[in-house]
Parts: structure tokens; sequence; C-alpha cells
């Protein structure tokens, strides 16, 4: 070894200390291979300094005639033990990470506090050669008096490992525990954290949740389940309202088809009969805004059906009317009319019927008359690169053909029947003076184009090509160099 070193073992000794502090330091967490490497070199530097000047770990620390000295190197012996022991702990730390994730960080912390006992009283046995038996004695007394005092924080600590071991759940998962529902933010020695979905922190210690029944949403990580109920007359024929539902699953293009959404009767009462739609989105960030959009879908078909959903604040059923004047009733654009206008309108609507597949507007072609859908699920089809995908679906109470009644353009898209679907037509020599002299509605519908036209532009245009960077670097790579 080099001389300095030689005849200043001691101070290279805590040096050595030092460097391995400011090394662990300055190197980035995302080193973390590197920063192992640095440890367990200056370790076996620091052993080798220790070991070369007689101050084995396993003995007593020399120097017995010279007090200074002797307290100094049974300083250094200890800080082996203990500088062992770290070392060896992020050894482990690091080969647990790769193996089993963050999910881990308890059982490794465990591992840690005994390999730091282990060390203590390795240290204690060789180094200070003290009466191990008497120590642990002790010690045994002393833990089972903690244990009984710290009963519930020590429940709490064991039912964390166990959670870390069998993983029901991890970080960053959507989970309800005995009906707390929220995110997965932190798996401590203690407890479990979730922020719910409204915004606040709900603490579970581990001990509860160990015994709990846990749900996890986010397991499996492609699909998450929903499910919206809704309640109808008890006199609406069940075959009625389970159709309706399921032109209103077919309707909602954000469902996966597989596993294929269903419907369920649930409960049957006086007072009304119960439903169930239930099916599966592929992202948990979705289900608020399908249901939302699922539950309106239900409501539309329901009432396209002559069902409606029960409502305690209904206590008297709409009046007769015609399936058109309802369908005005029911219409975005239309619902403005005047009573009378709506019966003379409603007079000169005619229904026509399409079969699932059948065509009800051509793109290219420009349309004289407006259709409102009374029931049924029609298919918006765009072509984009020589290659038809559909864009949307309609529903009941949404308008095709507006472009053509409002600037005489052509259809950007293919209208098709993706169900058995009644639509009423208006013409256009009847629709005419209606928007001449109702301006409100005349801006309605061409809000609505101005929309459906900007749709079709984004969802048909090109991404665009990002520039490729051309320099000396690139030439480089592009030659293999």
């Amino acid at each position: 070894m080099p001389s300095f070193i030689a005849d200043h073992p001691m101070l290279c000794a805590v040096a050595l200390i030092f460097i391995d502090i400011a090394v662990w330091r300055l190197i980035s967490a995302d080193l973390a291979n590197w920063k192992l490497a640095a440890r367990l070199a200056i370790f076996a530097v620091f052993s080798a300094v220790l070991f070369n000047d007689g101050m084995n770990p396993m003995q007593l620390a020399p120097y017995g005639d010279n007090t200074a000295l002797h307290l100094a190197a049974t300083a250094l012996q200890i800080g082996w033990w203990l500088f062992a022991a770290r070392t060896l702990t992020v050894l482990l730390g690091t080969v647990m990470m790769n193996r089993v994730g963050h999910g881990g960080r308890l059982l490794q912390d465990l591992l840690g506090a005994v390999i730091f006992l282990i060390a203590i009283i390795a240290a204690m046995a060789y180094v200070l050669d003290l009466p191990v038996k008497g120590v642990l004695a002790t010690s045994g007394a002393v833990a089972i008096i903690v244990g009984l005092a710290l009963q519930s924080t020590l429940s709490d600590v064991f039912s964390g490992i166990v959670l870390n071991t069998t993983k029901p759940y991890q970080v960053d998962d959507w989970i309800s525990i005995d009906g707390t529902e929220g995110r997965v933010t932190d798996i401590d020695w203690r407890a479990t954290r979730l922020q719910t979905s409204q915004g606040s922190m709900a603490v579970i210690p581990n001990s509860l949740a160990a015994k709990a029944k846990i749900i996890n949403f986010s397991r499996p990580a492609d699909m998450f389940g929903l499910a919206v109920s809704l309640q109808v007359s008890p006199h609406a024929r069940p075959q009625t309202v389970i159709e309706a539902l399921e032109r209103a699953m077919q309707g909602c293009r954000p469902l996966l088809a597989t596993p294929a959404p269903s419907v369920a009767f649930k409960t049957s009462a006086s007072g009304g009969v119960e439903y169930e739609i239930s099916g599966f989105v592929p992202a948990m960030g979705q289900k608020r805004e399908v249901r939302n959009q699922l539950y309106d879908l239900a409501f539309r078909h329901l009432q396209a059906a002559g069902v409606g959903v029960l409502s305690a604040t209904e206590s008297s059923a709409p009046p007769a009317m015609s399936p058109a004047r309802a369908l005005l009733e029911r219409s975005s654009i239309f619902s403005t009319l005047r009573q009378e206008e709506k019966d003379t309108f409603s007079q000169n609507m005619t229904l026509h019927t399409y079969r699932a597949g059948e065509m009800i507007l051509p793109a290219g072609e420009v349309s004289d008359h407006l259709f409102i859908v009374e029931s049924g699920v029609v298919s918006v089809m765009l072509i984009k690169g020589g290659h038809t995908f559909e864009a949307g679906r309609m529903g009941p109470g949404e308008v095709i053909g507006e472009s053509g009644i409002l600037s005489e353009q052509a259809a950007l898209a293919d209208f098709t029947a993706k169900t058995f679907c009644t639509l009423y037509r208006i013409e256009n020599e009847y629709l005419k003076p209606c928007l001449d002299a109702r301006h409100d509605i005349s801006e309605a519908m061409k809000a609505l184009l101005d929309f459906r036209l900007h749709a079709a532009q984004v969802l048909t245009q090109d991404a665009p090509v990002v520039p490729v960077k051309k320099g000396f670097l690139q030439w480089l790579r592009n030659r293999g160099l």
C-alpha cells in the first residue's frame, strides 16, 4: 500500500468515510448501480486499511498501551461493522428493487433493521468484548415490554409487510377499502394513504386494510368496469326496456366490445323496476365521462321507446301526443318552437325506417331534407388516407343533413344505420320558412354545422410531420458511425 496510507491508517480510514458520504450524495439517484459500485469499492479499501494496520473488527482493538489510539481504533472497528451493515443493506435493497420494485420497501426496511441489529451485537461481542448472552437476555425482556406497549403499531407494521408481499394494491392503484375509495398515494410502515375523488386524504391503518375487503379497480390494467342503474315504470314491457338500453350501449363508442356490455334486470317493486347497464372502458379516467354519456343515451333511447325514467318530482304523466310531436319536444334544436308551430311542423314530418347497415345519407350528396333520429343508432363514417373509419355515433333527437339545408354543401360523411332506425324526414320546402322566421333555430343549426365541419377536419387531417434535424451528428448516425 502507499506509504502515506501505511503511516496514517486512521486518518485515511476517517477520510474514506467522508469520501463515501460525499460520493453517495453527489451521484444522482438515477445512477443507482454506480452508487452501489462506488460504495463497495470504498468499503473494500476501508477494510484493507483497517486489516493492514491490525485493526481486525473480529478482535479487540490494538494500541492497548495508548488510550487515545485504542479508543480511535475501537471507534473505527465499530464503524466497520456499521459500514458493512449499511453496504449490505444497500446491496440487498438494489437487488430487491430490481426484482420486486418499490412495493417491497417495507420489507427492505425490515431487513435493514435486522442487519444493523446483528452488526451492533457483533460489534459489542468482538470489538467491545461484552457478554452477549446477558445483552440478548436484557434485550429480550426489553423487547417484550416494548412489544406489549406498541402492540397496535407493530400490528400495523407487520400488516404492512404482508400487504407489500402479497401486493393486493400498489401506489397509483385506484382501490376501495371497506367502502373508502381513492387512489393509493403511499404505503408506509403504519398506514396506507388514499386520495379520494373529493381531493381529501384518507389514512387507513395497515392492520385494518389487511383484514378489510379490498376492491382494486386498477386490475386488470387494460379495462375498468362501470355500471349505470335506471328505474322505469313497472308497466313498461321488459323487452322494450332492454332493447332500448341495448341501443344505448351500442351508441356509446368508448365501451369495450370485449368483454361485451350487458343489460340486466335488478329489482322490481310497486314503485318501479330497476335495470342496470354494465360495461368496461380502457382507462380509469374515462369512467365518469362514459357513465354520464351512457346515462344520457339510455334516457334518450328510453324516451324514444315511449318509456320514461322514473323521477320523484314527476307526479303526472305527460299529455299524449304523436311520435313526431314528441320528437320535436325532445329535440334540442326544435324544442324552442311554439306549441302551434310544433303541431304544424309535426304534421309535415314523414317516418322512414332503415335496417342495420343500410345507408341513410351518403357522403358527397347534397341533401334537400333534414332527418331527425327518433330511435336507433346511426354510425358516422369518414375517410382518411383512403380508409374509412367510424368518427361517431348518433342517437335519438339528433339531426342529419343540415349542411345541404343551410349552405347546399355535400355531406362530408356516410350516415349508416348501425341498428334498426326510425327517422323523421322534413322537406326543405317546409323547413326553409321556419329557418327564415326563427333565427334562433337557424343559428342553432349553423352552430351545429360549424362544430361538425371542424370535427371532421380535425379527424381527417394528417398529423404534422416533425422535421428531421440535419447535422453532423445525424450524418454520423445515418452512416452507422
